[in-house]
């Protein structure tokens, strides 16, 4: 490696094709502060900016090719394939190349072509199951590497910064169950529940009965397995099957880290769901990732981590909620609580690389990395959001009149 990467020094003028092509890359995305060294020709390109530099590291021409043809994709896929290298703090890195990238990159005919071609994963019933399967089935022994004890895949709530993660995602489990009131005369239906984290906390700490849907096998069966060892096999039904075959009635319809998998084309077909479920006096919620406006999530995440999954805007949301008359009473946006879990979430996974490593490859170590990483960044910028929606029939007047039942004394 040349010993001035990384060491304040100005970058030599690039003079090849490859170093005229970079620049002007660099001048169409605002000049961030990132410097490229092209390891085959010894050249260093970077913006004119001054100020401390990100410094990536690229193999060859190929590789460099492939940036600039389709670097949302090919940048995942170089970095996972180690024919890029991030020089320092990776997190860092990502967070300078979201804070210009969505806003200046120059749509060229390529990309337009590509865009046209990609096609998210349909989430139709088999689809669902074909999309699911592809990433929560890959092994509970890896997720239970860095999940943490609770075994939560989604976002936390931090009363505190001091807060564990495990203590936070217990906190996020407790404001949830706040915000819909939950009581031990509850039946409760949970559309989507993951390790049965949530579910079991309803029962265990709140009395509650519920009915949890999944079509993960190995997720429900460390769900069930976990019933059984707590006692609660009386009040939760783990249910192997798809939210569109959710029947019969509760007074509390949840969904905590679904809705990224179902599709916006689906959430008209969701709210009816909800709505034949919820008796008059019900409460939902709704838990999601989202996005100021909307758009694909990034297509290299979608391609190699979460095939067919979407993270909608507050108003495609509504969909769900405003053709079925649901009456929408609380709004909260836990962006970057989601950054503080992602952040404890690639902590734990750093310290356990070597046994992951061991299950899948050393390709798979640096892309779960990278889209750990990535995801930090994606939240810290306002690229993605999490919002939690509180909706009930529109008739219930059972309703406090200030929302102090949500944050404990």
């Amino acid at each position: 490696m040349n010993a001035n990467v990384g060491s304040g020094t100005q970058p030599r003028t690039a003079d090849s094709l490859e170093g005229r092509m970079l620049r002007r890359l660099l001048r169409g995305l605002g000049n961030p502060p990132i410097e490229f060294h092209l390891l085959w020709s010894g050249e260093r390109v970077a913006a004119t900016a001054t100020g401390p530099l990100e410094h990536l590291r690229i193999a060859d021409r190929r590789t460099l090719l492939g940036l600039l043809y389709d670097a949302q994709v090919r940048f995942g896929d170089a970095y996972t394939s180690g024919q890029i290298e991030v020089e320092g703090d990776l997190v860092k890195f990502m967070v300078a190349l979201f804070r210009v990238f969505a806003p200046h990159a120059p749509e060229s005919i390529a990309s337009r072509i590509v865009g046209w071609c990609r096609r998210s994963r349909r989430n139709t019933l088999a689809g669902s199951r074909d999309n699911i399967h592809r990433h929560y089935d890959i092994g509970n022994e890896f997720y239970a590497l860095w999940l943490g004890d609770t075994m939560a895949y989604t976002c936390a709530y931090y009363p505190s910064a001091r807060a564990t993660l495990d203590q936070a995602q217990t906190a996020k489990m407790d404001h949830v169950c706040r915000k819909l009131r939950l009581g031990a005369a509850d039946s409760v239906v949970e559309a989507g529940c993951g390790w049965g984290g949530l579910a079991l906390h309803m029962a265990g700490r709140y009395g509650a009965k519920v009915r949890a849907f999944n079509i993960s096998r190995e997720q429900l069966e460390f769900a069930r397995r976990r019933a059984r060892e707590q006692g609660l096999e009386h009040r939760v039904e783990f249910v192997e099957d798809d939210y569109r075959n959710i029947s019969g009635s509760c007074d509390v319809f949840a969904s905590v880290g679904m809705l990224e998998h179902v599709g916006p084309e689906h959430y008209p077909e969701l709210g009816r769901v909800m709505r034949a479920a919820l008796r008059a006096n019900g409460r939902g919620l709704i838990h999601s990732i989202g996005r100021n406006r909307p758009g694909t999530l990034h297509p290299w995440i979608e391609r190699r981590i979460f095939p067919g999954a979407y993270a909608p805007s507050l108003g495609e949301m509504m969909q769900i909620f405003e053709p079925c008359g649901f009456s929408v009473l609380d709004v909260e946006n836990l962006r970057l609580h989601y950054a503080q879990t992602l952040r404890h979430w690639l902590e734990r996974y750093e310290a356990k690389t070597e046994q992951v490593s061991a299950m899948f490859d050393e390709e798979f170590v640096r892309m779960w990395r990278l889209y750990l990483a990535g995801s930090i960044a994606a939240f810290e910028t306002g690229t993605l959001q999490l919002f939690q929606v509180l909706v009930t029939p529109q008739n219930n007047n059972d309703l406090p009149l200030t929302r102090e039942y949500i944050y404990p004394r």
